[in-house]
């Protein structure tokens, strides 16, 4: 892989979980194929309306998709990452959180685990004006959502199909396109996510 100043970089973790670069690898095709997107949009004069504070979404969506080794993602992030006081925070917040609610990372309208948050949630970027409150612009304004023009969810995807044992290039490929993959998708806010709250005792 070519390198990308996107990619994060936490090198002694690398070395003890053979994941984890696929992760990150796959997280900067996906951030680097955002940009470009974004850039093009603002070129025709759409102005990007997401910014630092603004959750709406966070709020609004209510079946944002994780990937099996996004989900790890998030156990290491948050176990050996994240410290107090945020730590205790985000272990409240999953505690309480019941199925269909909001993201229960979002804390005090930051999302906690920024660095590993899903590819869907990294892909999503609306134009024109903010969204209002509890306002889902995929329904409401879908021509002011980012609509990729390059492939780069799949060449993201495709990074991290040794995780699930395809080693091979025509069966990684086939692995994607079949839809297995898919097929292991949970949604995050359904997600029982109180397990990670025991290992973060652990």
């Amino acid at each position: 892989m070519k390198k990308n100043k996107f990619r994060l970089s936490f090198p002694e973790d690398e070395k003890l979980h053979n994941w984890l670069p696929m992760l990150l690898n796959s997280y900067a095709i996906m951030d680097e194929g955002v940009k470009t997107d974004i850039e093009n949009v603002e070129k025709l004069g759409k102005k990007l309306a997401c910014k630092r504070g603004c959750s709406s979404c966070c709020y609004t969506h209510r079946d944002i998709p994780v990937y099996p080794i996004e989900i790890v993602g998030i156990y290491w992030y948050v176990i050996e990452k994240v410290k107090d006081p945020m730590r205790l925070k985000i272990k409240r917040s999953l505690i309480s959180h019941k199925r269909g609610e909001g993201c229960p990372f979002l804390i005090d309208s930051v999302c906690s685990i920024y660095p590993v948050r899903p590819l869907a949630c990294r892909q999503f970027n609306v134009f024109g004006k903010p969204c209002t409150d509890g306002e889902d612009p995929y329904y409401t304004r879908p021509e002011d959502v980012l609509k990729p023009r390059e492939p780069y969810l799949g060449r993201a995807l495709y990074e991290t199909t040794p995780f699930y044992d395809v080693y091979n290039k025509d069966e990684r490929v086939e692995f994607l396109n079949s839809g297995k993959l898919n097929s292991l998708v949970k949604i995050l806010q359904n997600y029982p996510w109180i397990e990670l709250t025991r290992r973060m005792d652990s």
